[in-house]
């Protein structure tokens, strides 16, 4: 009996083993992502707080009726193009040559426009139309995502909770204060809007009228959108006298332990170290701007100086894939600026 019963627990165990691998007990639930906090109880103290913040009763209980974490959203966080891609396939996907040439066009069709804004906000123009093709395909994909419930989703995750969180409160005021309908708010899996994909911290904060129409619409006007955009990166530090970086050359005998973004070199020093332009191997330019070197893929072991401008586009998105192509991108499209 006894040696029954113990073949009978070894069987019960293979088969839970067998199912957690196969699928049939999924993989960590959103309950247990939320470190097994009751959801409606959570919900619950977010009203509270958005209440307390001061977003009308009426508002919290709209955008928030039914709402339910979404195991979709988890998929999408964990599995980011950024961090599964090599830096070669990143941009042959996003700096693709139709999107190089539909830049161009942008470029010139909106000139008059982006020159103006460029010089009230000190940003080159060709790195908003940059991060509007990167984005969202200039206008094309906006995200069919409702944004409250994708913050929801991924606040309730603990793994960046707190920060999704307070992006929630954000896009609970936005609608509180009138600046976008519940209808407005779709947009990406991650929560951002608008053809510029804002999260709703930078939208509420920065968001500009433009056009002096009595409404900010970064989704179907590129006036408001670029100003948006352009304000955002004014208020952070851009620089319109330089650039975002370059692709370099490294000697054989170069010292890795310089390589990443702790480390800040002058050119001038950078210069001494053998580091210089790929093409041509020239001398670099502007010696006493500060840079750091980066070699996002250490397969291809391509390797790039970047400047102040790069870090801020980082704000947008925390990866060099994503930055080197917004740089890569606004230099193949550019007309006739100066950096």
């Amino acid at each position: 009996m006894i040696d029954f019963f113990l073949k009978f627990m070894v069987r019960i165990r293979l088969l839970i083993v067998f199912a957690f691998f196969t699928g049939i007990i999924a993989s960590p639930s959103l309950q247990a992502q939320g470190n097994g906090r009751d959801f409606k109880l959570w919900l619950d103290e977010l009203k509270k707080e958005a209440l307390a913040e001061g977003v009308p009763a009426s508002i919290i209980e709209k955008a928030l009726a039914g709402v339910k974490p979404r195991e979709e959203i988890i998929k999408r966080d964990q599995n980011q193009p950024e961090f599964q891609l090599s830096l070669a396939s990143y941009l042959e996907r996003i700096v693709s040559e139709s999107r190089v040439a539909r830049g161009r066009r942008i470029m010139v069709e909106h000139r008059q426009l982006l020159d103006e804004i460029g010089r009230v906000y000190g940003v080159q123009p060709r790195f908003l139309v940059a991060l509007w093709g990167i984005e969202s395909d200039y206008g094309r994909v906006l995200g069919g995502f409702p944004v409250i419930e994708s913050l929801v989703t991924l606040a309730y995750d603990p793994r960046r909770g707190k920060y999704f969180r307070r992006e929630l409160l954000h896009a609970l005021h936005i609608v509180g204060e009138g600046l976008a309908s519940l209808d407005d708010l779709n947009g990406s899996w991650a929560g951002a809007v608008g053809g510029l994909q804002f999260m709703p911290s930078i939208y509420r904060k920065y968001a500009v009228d433009y056009n002096d129409d009595g409404s900010v619409d970064i989704w179907g006007d590129p006036a408001d959108m670029f100003a948006t955009g352009a304000n955002y990166l004014d208020a952070s530090g851009w620089r319109d006298d330089q650039t975002w970086g370059r692709e370099v050359y490294l000697p054989a005998d170069f010292d890795m332990e310089l390589v990443g973004h702790d480390t800040r070199l002058t050119l001038a020093a950078w210069q001494k170290l053998g580091v210089r332009r790929l093409y041509g191997r020239r001398d670099l330019p502007g010696r006493e701007m500060e840079a750091s070197l980066i070699i996002p893929d250490r397969d291809s072991g391509r390797a790039f100086l970047v400047y102040a401008n790069f870090r801020i586009i980082l704000k947008w998105n925390r990866s060099d894939l994503f930055a080197i192509s917004v740089g890569t991108l606004a230099d193949r499209i550019k007309i006739d600026e100066s950096s």
